[in-house]
């Protein structure tokens, strides 16, 4: 081998090892993110935020710690632990303790706030998120009102908030589509996460008449199948648990909305915005959740019908309403 070709040889090898020791050039510091939850991981709402941060933190784009359970009157301090211990993006839901965390928010402008909100984005670096999955809750209604046979339809909510009335005013809508007969009975149980109380309202509207119910809390789901009766999933799939009761699901993905705002963080471009919008089908925020052991159940001509109203969504030809206001029960016995 001549001199040069060693000469080229050698620093070859050193620009390797240099290469191998500096990591990549793309490589970038991990940001700091922590969340605080009031109710457990695994209730539907906050799984899914969970889920995109956990997401985040295996590709190693994020040191992710997170708090769940959180007290009301312990949320503050909780927040402010957070805030104090070097966290870059803080990530949770806040409605019963809007006032607090828009303080700590407030105390710390170079943190960035994201959080499950009714309210406005507040400014510098409060923004805010909720589920718009508005879309897929329509056409799951549009699946239920073609597949009750009492043309009666339970539901149950946590609370009347407009979270939960834009996905149930939206359900109802879509069932009406595809059967203009079909009546509800709307019950909320006051409770983010308390699955016998569900179960119990949900066994009593079963007990009305109702063959077919909306499952927007845990529990719901298990008295249909412990009745025979049938279901329609919110947030999140539970069919591989229900594969018999569950017919389908509006889901919603956190993802966009976490990964966007990684990015701007990242980019030193993060500012107080209202991340709503991302969580609609156009952005993949929410979708309509496979038929899977229902794919022969349910009537080809039914399927037939959302599939072409999902495409007039994404395509912009058809808008579903947000209507925030509180659903009513419209079943006769109901009423009364």
């Amino acid at each position: 081998m001549t001199t040069r070709r060693l000469l080229s040889a050698s620093l070859l090898c050193t620009a390797l090892a240099l290469s191998i020791a500096a990591g990549p050039a793309t490589a970038q510091p991990k940001l700091r993110v922590a969340a605080i939850y009031t109710v457990p991981f695994e209730q539907q709402w906050v799984s899914r935020i969970h889920k995109a941060l956990k997401a985040a933190q295996a590709r190693g784009e994020i040191d992710y710690q997170a708090s769940e359970n959180v007290a009301n009157a312990d949320y503050e301090r909780v927040l402010r632990e957070y805030a104090t211990g070097g966290n870059q993006l803080i990530v949770g839901e806040v409605f019963a303790v809007e006032a607090a965390a828009r303080k700590v928010a407030r105390d710390f402008p170079q943190t960035a706030f994201l959080f499950g909100s009714s309210g406005k984005p507040q400014a510098p670096n409060f923004s805010v998120f909720d589920n718009y999955i508005q879309e897929p809750a329509y056409l799951s209604g549009m699946v239920a009102g073609g597949m009750t046979r009492s043309n009666k339809i339970g539901m149950v909510g946590g609370f009347p908030i407009p979270e939960v009335n834009r996905l149930m005013q939206a359900f109802m809508a879509g069932a009406r589509e595809t059967n203009p007969k079909v009546e509800f009975t709307v019950t909320f149980i006051n409770s983010w996460f308390d699955p016998p109380k569900a179960k119990e309202a949900s066994l009593a509207l079963i007990d009305k008449g109702a063959d077919m119910l909306y499952a927007e809390r845990f529990g719901v789901s298990d008295a249909a199948r412990e009745k025979g009766k049938l279901a329609i999933g919110n947030v999140l799939d539970t069919q591989p648990q229900y594969p018999d009761t569950v017919v389908t699901s509006a889901l919603w993905h956190m993802e966009p909305s976490i990964d966007r705002a990684l990015k701007l963080l990242r980019e030193g471009r993060f500012s107080a915005e209202d991340y709503g919008p991302y969580s609609m089908m156009r952005h993949k925020g929410s979708e309509l959740a496979p038929l899977g052991t229902f794919a022969n159940k349910v009537p080809a001509d039914l399927s037939a019908k959302v599939r072409a109203r999902q495409a007039d969504i994404l395509a912009g030809r058809f808008t579903v309403k947000i209507d925030d206001s509180q659903p009513k029960s419209t079943a006769a016995t109901a009423a009364k």
